[in-house]
């Protein structure tokens, strides 16, 4: 079964509706002010105390220093590190002798094969595939052909994209924001719609 990751959550509303929804991953976007959806490490920790056991909670980076990232790890607050930034293999080798056991995904902005080469020989623990920083924009999905290595697809997708994303490509995961949003605050009706699309499979 497709796995499916919420992510953006900044108020405790968004808790309860994934809470409801139970998706495989809730993401908290970490110190990076250029999203609307950015929360302090002590709001993440707040957030995460008040999320469903059964949701695997994910925090995501913009080239966050190594002893930030494990600290959030050791407090519980996340059990995913997921790396948005200019972060090489040098940067996630660090990032597991700062927390062993802490599970690294990359992500990479997808234009053209050359980025997709990169994402193959990445070390981190799974790549996520994406658009770019939250712009809610898929970006060419035909040069994911020949892409054999598992993979979250995240970019564009909503609750009506889900179905053809995974009939067509077959990810490991999805990872959805702004398409669960209305007027950039999470819907707990869209969230729970991009979980039965996901889990339709």
């Amino acid at each position: 079964m497709t796995k499916i990751k919420i992510c953006g959550l900044y108020r405790p509303e968004d808790v309860a509706y994934v809470n409801e929804a139970r998706p495989d991953f809730a993401g908290f976007v970490i110190d990076f002010p250029r999203s609307h959806r950015s929360v302090s490490p002590h709001v993440a920790h707040e957030l995460r105390l008040r999320l469903h056991h059964t949701v695997t909670p994910v925090g995501v980076f913009v080239d966050a220093p190594a002893d930030v990232i494990a600290d959030l790890y050791f407090s519980g607050t996340i059990k995913i590190a997921q790396l948005h930034g200019h972060e090489d293999e040098e940067t996630i080798a660090a990032l597991r002798r700062a927390a062993p056991g802490l599970s690294v995904w990359k992500a990479f902005k997808v234009r053209a094969p050359e980025d997709l080469a990169r994402a193959a020989a990445s070390g981190a623990d799974l790549v996520v595939l994406d658009n770019g920083y939250g712009t809610g924009e898929r970006f060419d999905w035909s040069l994911l052909r020949d892409f054999r290595r598992p993979y979250i697809l995240a970019g564009g997708l909503t609750p009506e994209t889900i179905p053809a994303a995974l009939a067509a490509l077959h990810p490991w995961g999805v990872d959805v924001s702004s398409g669960v949003e209305t007027d950039k605050r999470k819907d707990l009706t869209k969230i729970m719609a991009a979980v039965t699309a996901a889990r339709k499979e």
